[in-house]
């Protein structure tokens, strides 16, 4: 990579050098969070003051690999993107997105890209296998895994799944369901049928299966964008029973930005390329809890193909995973990340497998990147917690249009 010319404002500069830097593993214990009062408590309008004085030559290419398609769930990049805190930052960012084929942080291991965005048991299952890749901001700081049945299924709690057929996606993403099922004393192999199911909820609908697993960002409001045969209406919350893998305490993190570790050790320009990434990324967040209309638009407009209704639901229930963040949006919070590991270690699946075989080495996150980050936007008047964080009404149409 080029080295680009980019220099941070000196305020910016002095206030990293006072931030204690926390870098570890599942026994490391992380640091505490920084008194980052100054400047970022007190509630701030979207973009804050002015941006961060950072000259700029020629805005460097920087890549970012998503999860999935564009959707709402990446909403905050497209913010940046759109908004200009990437270029801002000195950045020329491409959004690549993502699908049923790609893993992202085989991508970013491989030197495809250079960011990329991953649930952490399966980045922490890749790194084991030998990617040498970083936690470098957690985004999500809640599980939005949900498990949904019509309220006539009788599907309320885990120990209800006995005897049911119980749908799940695969691919990493049926942790939370066999840790719900332990925690409830059943015996997947034996007391529930598991049913392989698309990324929809077609199987519930036509009752191939009882329950569904689904997010509470799209999954969820498929069903609630769908015509109740019954009654010529959309379907309603109280058709349906619930349960929040969060809620009953088998929540594993979710989305979080990763980086290459080696690059971070070894090149200084790219760590300082990531402060600054992580940087903007907030600030595309920071908008879209404060303009989810704006943000569902750009989402919109950067070619989703699912509709205008379900774009803010998305944006609207993201926003609940990430706000309010007690300790600052993006740190890593060592209880969370325990009880990811904890699962990932002890819960095995069908054919005994668990995500980890050991618990993760030195550097599979840091909050260090993240520490800088908020250095470089103390003076914007940003309020980086949300503590006053309320969601918005939601009305859903018709197949999400």
């Amino acid at each position: 990579m080029n080295k680009q010319r980019v220099r941070v404002a000196t305020a910016a500069v002095v206030a990293f050098a006072l931030i204690g830097a926390a870098c570890g593993s599942d026994d490391d214990s992380s640091s505490e969070p920084s008194d980052t009062s100054a400047g970022t408590e007190a509630p701030g309008d979207s973009t804050g003051g002015a941006a961060p004085a950072v000259d700029c030559e020629t805005p460097e290419p920087v890549s970012l690999q998503l999860q999935w398609f564009t959707q709402a769930q990446f909403a905050g990049y497209y913010a940046a993107q759109d908004q200009g805190f990437y270029e801002d930052m000195c950045l020329d960012v491409t959004i690549v997105e993502g699908g049923v084929e790609i893993v992202p942080q085989t991508q970013l291991a491989n030197g495809d890209v250079d960011f990329a965005l991953a649930w952490v048991p399966k980045a922490l299952a890749s790194r084991e296998a030998g990617a040498d890749i970083t936690n470098i901001a957690q985004i999500y700081q809640r599980s939005g895994t949900l498990q949904v049945s019509f309220a006539d299924a009788g599907i309320t709690t885990p120990e209800d799944f006995a005897g049911k057929n119980i749908g799940n996606w695969g691919f990493g993403n049926e942790y939370e369901l066999f840790a719900a099922i332990g925690e409830a004393g059943l015996d997947p192999a034996t007391d529930v049928t598991l049913v392989g199911q698309q990324f929809d909820m077609v199987a519930l609908l036509d009752g191939s299966i009882d329950a569904a697993e689904a997010m509470t960002y799209n999954e969820y409001a498929q069903v609630l964008e769908t015509v109740n045969p019954d009654t010529g209406e959309l379907y309603q919350p109280e058709d349906f029973s619930v349960i929040s893998y969060e809620d009953i305490g088998v929540g594993m993190l979710q989305d979080a930005i990763w980086a290459d570790s080696g690059r971070l050790a070894d090149d200084p320009d790219y760590k300082d390329q990531a402060t600054r990434f992580v940087a903007a990324s907030m600030q595309g967040w920071v908008y879209c809890r404060d303009n989810p209309e704006s943000c569902r638009d750009i989402v919109v407009a950067a070619g989703s193909t699912l509709g205008a209704s379900h774009q803010l639901w998305q944006t609207n229930e993201v926003n609940k995973l990430i706000w309010p963040s007690p300790d600052g949006i993006g740190y890593i919070d060592q209880g969370a990340w325990d009880r990811t590991v904890e699962i990932s270690q002890n819960t095995p699946n069908l054919d005994g497998a668990t995500v980890l075989t050991a618990p993760p080495t030195d550097g599979a996150y840091t909050n260090e990147i993240v520490e800088a980050a908020w250095a470089m936007l103390t003076d914007m008047g940003l309020d980086l917690f949300g503590p006053d964080f309320a969601p918005i009404e939601v009305t859903l149409n018709e197949g999400g249009e």
